[in-house]
């Protein structure tokens, strides 16, 4: 889908087109998401967790040049295939998350093991940590980074401010919230989280998140059982 500007913004003027693709990935239904620029066709793979050659496929049917991988978080379902993909794409950069989550990075292939897929998602090294308030972008497209702990210590989320859209990754769900019952997890945290970074954002922001179905900040807000 292309992500339109809002009818807020100044008249007449024109930008880069925001487009999103999700993947469905793995046994977990992890929203692997291809977010790129529609007219220039490059952009990025945020949490590859596995199934790499179907994430292969999305980006040669839609024609899209991967500049980076950018990781939410350090769980093995959003993960777990990044190093794969990372080799498969000539060795583009992984970007994210925060580094607190390192730990749960380099114990994929353990977590995998206690799931029963040992062979099939890998430890990541991202090459690149990210701290709140950095910026990351593709094609003109400006994305600010939130370090967002709870569902994990060093969960970032990805928002575009003049196309209103965020990626939660695992914070914050269509009338739920990410597990705090997970190595790392701390509930608290994660309500602060939502309520000091994200909410404050705007009602009008729609967001995508790890598993299932988005929505917008503003319905959160109002109807989501753990906000209200």
């Amino acid at each position: 889908m292309t992500i339109d500007r809002p009818a807020s913004a100044e008249a007449g003027a024109e930008g880069p087109r925001l487009a999103v693709q999700i993947v469905p990935v793995t046994g977990f239904q992890q929203n692997c998401c291809l977010l790129f620029d529609a007219d220039e066709k490059v952009g990025v793979v945020v949490d590859p967790g596995g199934d790499v050659p179907k994430i292969l496929a999305a980006i040669e049917k839609l024609g899209i040049e991967i500049r980076e991988i950018w990781l939410t978080h350090g769980h093995l379902d959003h993960a777990g295939g990044a190093m794969e993909l990372k080799a498969k794409l000539g060795g583009i950069e992984i970007v994210g998350p925060h580094e607190a989550d390192a730990p749960l990075l380099a114990n994929i292939e353990n977590q995998a093991k206690m799931f029963g897929v040992p062979d099939l998602l890998k430890n990541a090294t991202p090459d690149r940590w990210l701290a709140d308030g950095e910026t990351v972008g593709f094609g003109g497209h400006v994305f600010e980074v939130l370090h967002c702990p709870g569902h994990a210590p060093g969960h970032v989320v990805f928002f575009h401010r003049d196309a209103r859209f965020l990626h939660a990754g695992d914070v914050l769900f269509a009338g739920s919230i990410g597990r705090t019952d997970l190595p790392g997890g701390d509930h608290a945290a994660l309500i602060r989280s939502i309520k000091e970074k994200v909410l404050p954002l705007g009602g009008d922001v729609t967001f995508l998140c790890g598993h299932g179905p988005g929505g917008t900040l503003g319905r959160e807000r109002l109807t989501n059982p753990y906000l209200v």
